[in-house]
């Protein structure tokens, strides 16, 4: 559990993968997930909920989550072993909580190792570790629009760097899922989770 429980201040930067609060003066570098940042968007100041996941014992990553529904089921899922925070939040930017839950409650494994660096076996422990305790998380698929906006675009390379992908195979799955796929770059988020299926 993180000794910091939430932050809470104006948004001093942010992309679709990490967001700076600066509360009091200091400015607080958090990861966040698809979910997070489309609730934060469009607004100048927010209150992010934290949770820290150790690599070493003193090297700290903190995760920033705009709801603590979220936080919760990110703690869950690196509750499994071999799932770490920077695997858990690209589940939770690669699918919505209501289709991560359902995945492991109905076995879908195939679902789950659609999600880059999710293996077979990794799929299989979430499911047998997780199935009938994730609760109920509601949410509906997002519409996907049909407009050009490269500032988007940008953005969603950012993110994907952020995430830990090379840049330039990152460009590469994001030019695949606009040609191949129809996707649109007017919503950074849905254009994040198309390329992320082109690992």
């Amino acid at each position: 559990m993180a000794l910091i429980n939430y932050v809470k201040g104006y948004i001093a930067s942010k992309n679709p993968a990490f967001v700076v609060i600066d509360a009091n003066g200091i400015g607080y570098g958090l990861y966040v997930s698809l979910q997070t940042f489309s609730k934060i968007t469009d607004r100048q100041e927010a209150q992010l909920f934290v949770e820290s996941v150790y690599i070493r014992d003193d090297n700290p990553k903190f995760y920033g989550f705009a709801e603590e529904e979220e936080r919760e089921l990110f703690r869950k899922l690196i509750s499994v072993s071999g799932v770490g925070g920077a695997s858990a939040i690209l589940m939770l930017s690669s699918l919505s909580p209501s289709e991560i839950a359902g995945a492991i409650n109905t076995a879908n494994v195939t679902m789950l190792k659609s999600i880059k660096g999710i293996g077979d076996k990794t799929a299989q422990r979430i499911v047998v570790d997780l199935k009938g305790k994730m609760g109920k998380h509601e949410g509906g698929i997002s519409q996907i629009l049909a407009t050009t906006y490269n500032k988007n675009k940008d953005e969603a390379l950012m993110a994907l760097v952020t995430l830990g992908f090379p840049k330039t195979a990152a460009e590469k799955a994001l030019e695949k899922a606009i040609k191949q796929q129809g996707i649109s770059t007017e919503n950074v988020e849905l254009l994040i989770k198309a390329t992320l299926k082109n690992f």
